[in-house]
């Protein structure tokens, strides 16, 4: 039986990311993507393009590489699926600073709007705690939201997951660049290490 998923996508992103300070974000595949840039361009955004089920092995990098930097992984529900074994491996690192959102709609978006595994009734926020991620969350208003954002802020009191339940309703794409070297030497800079 399909569930309930509530937030609108957009206004969610955009109450996460509001007032970020020094947090890095890396987005998944494709609707996260776009969501993360239509929250405000900034150079410490890295959008992945191709990468289905990596984004939370990529912020562990680089969570683990800038251990004094905030990190959120912000993703879907159906790219989170298919790296599901990414938790296991972020629970036995403990990295602090790293936070990762879900933002679940129950189907996958970039193939046709199938539902997916959560959709279903799968939780990954129950997923997560069993791997071993001690701060779990579903979040289904933007109080949770807010309080949320405040959490990403630390860096030592990680790794937490939470799973935004947002509605399936079609949004614009907004796409953020799409040129790899540009978007790895701007993330570069912003972490203060030269680009030659």
């Amino acid at each position: 039986m399909a569930q309930n998923f509530t937030l609108d996508r957009r206004d969610a992103v955009k109450a996460l990311l509001a007032d970020r300070g020094d947090l890095l974000a890396v987005s998944g595949l494709g609707s996260s993507s776009y969501d993360v840039f239509a929250a405000g361009e900034h150079p410490g955004n890295f959008y992945l393009w191709g990468a289905m089920g990596g984004a939370a092995m990529v912020g562990l990098g680089i969570a683990l590489a800038q251990p004094k930097r905030p990190v959120a992984v912000i993703t879907g529900d159906g790219e989170q699926l298919m790296g599901v074994g990414s938790l296991l491996t972020i629970a036995a690192k403990k990295p602090g600073n790293l936070t990762i959102v879900v933002l679940d709609n129950g189907h996958f978006g970039e193939t046709g709007m199938q539902l997916s595994h959560s959709g279903l009734g799968a939780r990954l926020e129950v997923i997560a705690s069993g791997a071993g991620i001690a701060s779990v969350r579903e979040i289904t208003d933007i109080e949770g939201i807010i309080s949320l954002r405040a959490e990403m802020q630390s860096i030592d009191a990680g790794p937490r997951l939470a799973r935004v339940r947002i509605a399936s309703d079609h949004v614009d794409r907004a796409l953020p660049p799409r040129d790899g070297v540009f978007l790895k030497n701007r993330f570069r800079q912003n972490l203060g290490i030269a680009v030659t």
